[in-house]
């Protein structure tokens, strides 16, 4: 519990000291608020009239974030099974999971807006395109990478390629799906928001541009706090998961 406590609490302290070291460096230099604000200039806006002008634009980024995660979780974990149990899938798929992952995906959002319009399906399209394949590969290694003597022994009773699937490469393969799952929500907030900067008429991304085209620093600063937090929101809950679930297989052991 005290460990518990001391690793929670380092992260808050170093965040303290450099939020404090960010004010004393903006009041002691003068810098204009429309360069950098203060921490507090900022902590002023969700006060301000402007809050319910974030809290409005933070709903669609937060529900497009949430449901192109959701869907490159689905489509992602499909992926992984098909390249791991069939040869030919793997060798006609692969080539192309590493192409798309090298190529900056940013150069691609404007197709997507081609291809799905300028509405929900083409950030909700593209989000789902940022968070696929890292959740693919590392599921993929996780199912391949399993104890070999395990499935022999599964075999040697009379398993089938799916109960063996189920009961024990996938368990095998949580702490793999789970670490691709933690990129990916962190991914999926920097698609939608892609899409947003591109072609949108709300949400925290046009915000942003719309306040920084006024100059109102303090409130793009703050639209980028909402956006922090929604990413370590996605973030915590896909950690939370990771530990009950890994919590009740160990105690199925």
């Amino acid at each position: 519990m005290r460990k518990a406590a001391l690793d929670a609490a380092l992260p808050v302290a170093v965040a303290l000291l450099l939020l404090l070291a960010w004010e004393m460096l903006v009041r002691t230099l003068r810098i204009p608020e429309v360069l950098l604000p203060s921490p507090s200039r900022v902590l002023q806006v969700y006060g301000s009239v402007d809050r319910a002008q974030l809290l409005a634009n933070a709903v669609p980024t937060s529900l497009q974030t949430v449901a192109g995660f959701a869907a490159a979780a689905l489509l992602g974990g499909a992926i992984a099974v098909a390249i791991s149990y069939s040869q030919a899938v793997k060798e006609a798929i692969h080539p192309y999971l590493v192409a798309f992952q090298v190529i900056p995906k940013i150069a691609l959002a404007p197709i997507f807006v081609l291809w799905f319009g300028i509405g929900f399906a083409s950030r909700f399209a593209f989000a789902t395109f940022m968070c696929v394949f890292p959740i693919a590969i590392a599921l993929a290694v996780g199912l391949r990478d399993t104890h070999p003597d395990v499935v022999r022994m599964c075999r040697s009773v009379g398993a089938s390629k799916a109960q063996i699937l189920w009961h024990v490469r996938i368990p095998f393969a949580m702490p793999y799906l789970f670490a691709g799952l933690k990129i990916a929500a962190t991914m999926s907030v920097i698609g939608v928001v892609i899409g947003e900067f591109i072609t949108a008429d709300r949400g925290l991304g046009y915000l942003i541009l719309h306040a920084a085209s006024r100059s109102n620093t303090p409130l793009v600063m703050a639209a980028i706090g909402l956006l922090c937090a929604i990413g370590l929101a996605l973030f915590g809950a896909v950690a939370l998961a990771e530990r009950l679930l890994l919590e009740r297989f160990q105690g199925n052991r």
